[in-house]
């Protein structure tokens, strides 16, 4: 099982764990909410987990700019 982190706004690849033995406890999946399961994590047919996190280009310019986080996509 596969596990890639992409940035929710500007989809740049963070990183990739290519391990069966890491659990979601390890990850920190088990301390998310169901509502943030659905939101941050999605799981296709292969067995690879997408794991939607803001980097931290996106994170500063969501921050200097608060009114970003009202669009959909707004990095793009």
């Amino acid at each position: 099982m596969a596990i890639n982190y992409i940035c929710r706004h500007c989809h740049t690849v963070l990183g990739r764990i290519e391990s069966a033995d890491v659990t979601e406890m390890q990850l920190g999946f088990h301390s998310l909410t169901p509502a943030e399961r659905r939101d941050i994590i999605a799981y296709d047919l292969s067995g690879e987990v997408t794991v939607r996190v803001t980097c931290d280009y996106c994170n500063e310019a969501i921050k200097s700019n608060p009114e970003l986080s009202l669009l959909s996509s707004p990095l793009q």
